[in-house]
């Protein structure tokens, strides 16, 4: 089992969740994070931390947020690690939440 980061996290990005990670699973994108499924330990500290609630483990993923766990495997391995946090975006606060942001995903 592995944790899955979500389609809220799509321009909203907040990187509370790579501050407990143990393991370094964490990979940053242009507008969001994903974390690479062979690093992750399934240790549950990221799910609480994340303020848009855009983690999962992969057994609670809806059927509609399924795809994103073959793209976090996908970008994970594209994308480079991030072990610190950083600022959100500054219109961070305005995206969370909204609805139907897959397609704004920048690779």
């Amino acid at each position: 089992m592995t944790y899955v980061v979500t389609e809220n996290c799509i321009k909203c990005k907040y990187t509370d969740c790579v501050e407990v990670c143990p393991v370094d699973c964490f990979h940053e994108g242009p507008n969001m994070l994903v974390i690479d499924p062979e690093e992750c330990i399934d240790c549950t500290l990221c799910e609480p931390e994340c303020p848009a609630q855009a983690i999962f483990s992969e057994d609670d993923l809806s059927n509609e947020q399924a795809p994103f766990l073959a793209l976090n495997a996908e970008l994970s391995k594209e994308w480079p690690v991030l072990t610190e946090k950083k600022d959100p975006p500054p219109d961070a606060e305005e995206w969370d939440g909204k609805p139907g942001k897959k397609d704004l995903l920048e690779r």
